[in-house]
């Protein structure tokens, strides 16, 4: 026979009977007449189609089938009541395990040397850090959380914007000693500098190179010999002096202030690159979810 939840309509009742000893006990537990509690039992019996008392006008007790149905239902209507509890309670506390894919340039320069911090503040908290290029299927791949660079696709996710980072067209000094500065953005279309390309993990090909000054905007597809999919390798071909790369303000702020790395087009500032959040639903969103983009959105703040 199909379960019916209406089956357990009552149980309410019933419990608090047993618990007090009388109708009348009972009542006073819930708050309702006497002749009330005797039709929700009465509605109780007449589902189950079992008798669970036998009353006389001084005395009440279970029949032998309404306390082997009592003793049977009631720790199994405990155990829902406790992981409706433990739920409800991952709503409003920092709890339990929370799977997060990160873009790996991120997790290694901004979010990886934070951690620490965050993990402190909340001890009841395992966090699964899993960095990729791609976002593949977050949902199917049990992930809670992703963050990436560049504005996502439509999709069924939702995706929050926590941050804009400038993009800056840099080289070393080794470089421009052996190949000069170039003079303007379109300079660069002509061949004549060694431009290192990066891949776009989405299309596959090698993103275009943005300028903004404003509201002007030059868009080229630099000639390239060199294509890399990772930020330490690019840093590394330019700190040797051997390409002109656009990177990331944060990663290269630091090699700019210390004269390894030259902003070629300081007057060309305004292009930026969004690293957004994408998760599943942005109803009733859990704590340890909450938490983590509150802190990555200071990080990135």
């Amino acid at each position: 026979m199909a379960f019916d939840e209406r089956k357990l309509n009552g149980m309410g009742v019933l419990s608090a009977i047993v618990d007090s000893g009388s109708f009348a006990g009972a009542g006073e537990i819930l708050d309702m007449s006497q002749s009330g509690v005797s039709r929700s039992i009465a509605r109780l019996e007449a589902r189950l189609g079992i008798r669970l008392f036998d009353r006389t006008t001084r005395s009440m007790a279970l029949t032998d089938e309404g306390r082997r149905f009592y003793e049977q239902v009631m720790p199994l209507l405990s155990g829902l009541e406790e992981a409706a509890a433990s739920a409800a309670l991952g709503t409003s506390t920092v709890r339990g395990r929370l799977r997060v894919t990160v873009d790996p340039f991120f997790s290694r320069w901004v979010l990886g040397p934070q951690l620490g911090v965050f993990l402190k503040q909340y001890p009841d908290l395992k966090l699964e850090v899993i960095t990729r290029d791609q976002l593949g299927d977050m949902v199917a791949d049990g992930f809670d959380l992703a963050l990436r660079f560049g504005t996502p696709p439509v999709s069924t996710l939702v995706a929050r914007k926590l941050m804009d980072t400038r993009i800056l067209t840099v080289a070393s000094p080794a470089y421009m000693k052996c190949y000069g500065r170039p003079s303007s953005p379109e300079v660069l279309r002509s061949g004549d500098h060694a431009c290192l390309l990066y891949r776009d993990p989405v299309s596959g090909r090698a993103f275009d190179w943005e300028f903004h000054k404003g509201k002007k905007r030059i868009i080229i597809e630099p000639p390239g010999q060199l294509m890399v999919n990772d930020v330490g390798t690019l840093h590394s071909i330019c700190l040797a002096g051997h390409a002109i790369a656009q990177a990331m303000e944060f990663g290269v702020r630091q090699l700019i202030d210390d004269g390894k790395l030259i902003d070629l087009f300081p007057d060309w500032p305004d292009e930026r690159f969004p690293l957004y959040a994408l998760y599943p639903s942005r109803h009733h969103v859990p704590a340890k979810t909450r938490a983590f983009l509150d802190f990555v959105s200071k990080l990135s703040g």
